[in-house]
Order: C-alpha cells, then sequence, then structure tokens
C-alpha cells in the first residue's frame, strides 16, 4: 500500500467513524460517480470493516450541483442507516437527501472532494471546530440584518431576522442529521426578496474554481441582476441561464470555521476556509428557504468585514474578540 493509498484509508476510517458515528450493526450506502471512483471504493472497503452492511452505488456523474440521483438510487437511501456521497457534483440540495433525512437516515455528502482534502480538513482539531462554530451561531441569535463589506467593494445588506442559523460541524452522529463532510462552517438563508447591494467574488467560485478576475454582482431585492467580470463571469451568467431565473437568488449567506482548509477551487473546502464568507444562489429549500431550482452556486469572499446588526463580527478576515 503506497502513502496516498494509506492516506485515502485513514481519512476513509475518520470520515465514517468518527464523523458519521457508523456503528457495527448499522447499514452503509456510499453512492459515488466515476469523476469520484477510487475515494467512493476506499469508503466502501472501510465500511465493510466498520459496519453490518456496506453497499456500494456508482451513479451517472451529474451535470449540475443539486441534480437528482436516479430514482432507484433515491428509494435506496431511505432504507439504510448512513449515507455518504463522494461525488463531483454537490447532492446537498436534492429531494432524495432531504427525503432520506426524514427517514432518521444520516447523510454526509462530499461533492468535489479530493484524496487530499480528505486528510487535510479530516485531521482537524474538531472540538476547536465546534467550538468557533457554535459560537458565531450562538452571535446570530436574534440578529435582523447581516451587513458584509470589504475593500474591494462588497457592500450587501441580507435580512435574516429568524431564520433557522444552522451550525454545521461535520459531526453527524444522531439520527437524521446531513452536512457536508468535511465541514465547518455557519449558514442561513437570508428572506427572498430582501438582499440588496453588491457581492466581489474574488476566492472561488462553484462551478468555476479559483478566481483569477473578481466576479461583481449586483443584487436588487434577492436576485443578482448585473453580473460585471471576466470570463469567469460570463461562465457564471451562463450557469445561471441554465437553470432560469430563481438560480440567481440569494439562498445563503456562510462564514468557515475550519481552520485546516485552504481555497484550492473546490467550493466543499473553500466555503468552510476560516476568514472567509460565502453568498450562494439558487437553491435553499435545504436550509429552511423556499427557492426550489436544480442549482446551488456559492461564491467565495476574501477578507470580509461581517456585521451582525450593528455589531462588527469580523474585520478584514479576522475575527473580533474571539481566539482561534
Amino acid at each position: 500500500m503506497n502513502d496516498t493509498q494509506k492516506q485515502l484509508q485513514e481519512s476513509s476510517r475518520i470520515a465514517l467513524r468518527d464523523c458519521m458515528g457508523l456503528k457495527k450493526d448499522e447499514t452503509l450506502l456510499v453512492i459515488t460517480d466515476e469523476i469520484k471512483r477510487e475515494i467512493g471504493v476506499a469508503l466502501h472497503e472501510e465500511g465493510k470493516s466498520l459496519c453490518k452492511e456496506s453497499i456500494f452505488v456508482e451513479i451517472k456523474s451529474r451535470e449540475i450541483n443539486g441534480q437528482e440521483p436516479p430514482a432507484v438510487v433515491a428509494e435506496l437511501m431511505k432504507k439504510v442507516d448512513v449515507v455518504i456521497c463522494p461525488t463531483a457534483k454537490s447532492m446537498t440540495h436534492t429531494d432524495a437527501r432531504r427525503n432520506a433525512v426524514k427517514e432518521d437516515v444520516r447523510v454526509g455528502t462530499m461533492p468535489g472532494i479530493t484524496i487530499d482534502a480528505m486528510a487535510r480538513c479530516l485531521s482537524a482539531d474538531y472540538d476547536k471546530i465546534i467550538g468557533l462554530t457554535y459560537h458565531l451561531a450562538k452571535k446570530l441569535e436574534g440578529v435582523t440584518n447581516i451587513r458584509v463589506t470589504t475593500q474591494k467593494g462588497t457592500d450587501i445588506t441580507m435580512p435574516v431576522k429568524d431564520r433557522k442559523i444552522i451550525p454545521s460541524t461535520g459531526v453527524l452522529r444522531e439520527k437524521g442529521e446531513s452536512g457536508n463532510l468535511p465541514s465547518g462552517e455557519v449558514f442561513l438563508a437570508p428572506w427572498e426578496d430582501g438582499s440588496n447591494g453588491k457581492v466581489i467574488i474574488d476566492g472561488s467560485m462553484a462551478g468555476i474554481g479559483v478566481i483569477e478576475e473578481p466576479i461583481e454582482v449586483e443584487v436588487v431585492n434577492g436576485y443578482a441582476e448585473k453580473i460585471r467580470g471576466g470570463k469567469q463571469a460570463e461562465k457564471l451568467i451562463g450557469l445561471f441561464e441554465k437553470s432560469g431565473r430563481d438560480a440567481r437568488a440569494v439562498a445563503e449567506f456562510g462564514i468557515g470555521t475550519n481552520y485546516k482548509a485552504k481555497l484550492t477551487g473546490m467550493i466543499l473546502e473553500d466555503e468552510k476556509v476560516f476568514g472567509t464568507i460565502h453568498v450562494a444562489f439558487g437553491n435553499n429549500l435545504t436550509m429552511g428557504g423556499r427557492i426550489s431550482v436544480n442549482s446551488h452556486l456559492d461564491g467565495l469572499v476574501n477578507e470580509p468585514n461581517v456585521y451582525f446588526d450593528d455589531e462588527l463580527i469580523m474585520e478584514k478576515g479576522k475575527m473580533v474578540g474571539y481566539e482561534v
């Protein structure tokens, strides 16, 4: 066994045993595709040694994030104890995942996962991630508006009063829990039609990768109305057009809380990077929103100033009054 294989085996064990809490008397379903087959097989092999039964399913890679798996796979997801999904495109914002969770299935989604990201992010001190994640979640309680500004020109205000606050730590051991692996973020869905301002995406963008030339997104009443920049901005417009008007809706605000995560162009990891925020467009049913569309695209903003109402929480990407 070479070093990469050992790394993958150990990361798979951590993901299943420590993060998902997989038990000897449980059944596991691994859903992967031709692109992430190596990681899927590793999780399946490790699962066989940890639980009663591990089932391996490979589907054709989806075209976009949020696209549903085949109906037979969606049904199978409801009949096991734990589902883990190392796939190229995200299954997080699918009815299949939501319906499995309703049946008390624990689901870990790993869109775009790489061996390197698994090894790095899953080796983090989860107590540290949990502490920061819940600190920020607590700060969000009772907040009416979130405002984000940056030196590059971001200035957007998002109404969030009474919206569900979701602390995502990457530890999913209770029935019906679901989230990304690896994780480390706090997020919520701003009220539809209420966000206004400008977002300068300068970190990375789902479906595009690391940003070469900042993408300027002008948001009016909750929708990305104008998009400016270079070739990557044109590509973003194309991605929006594939799924229709609601793909432009502001769906999510999130703050990364995983200190081991780094900017790689893979949004699963990028949105967890500590010191960044992300604004997503498209589907937000998973987080308690009302936008149903087969697209969810996150845009990463570096070195943000973040205000919860009038309180400065983060200044140029650094936490105010909290040591990490």
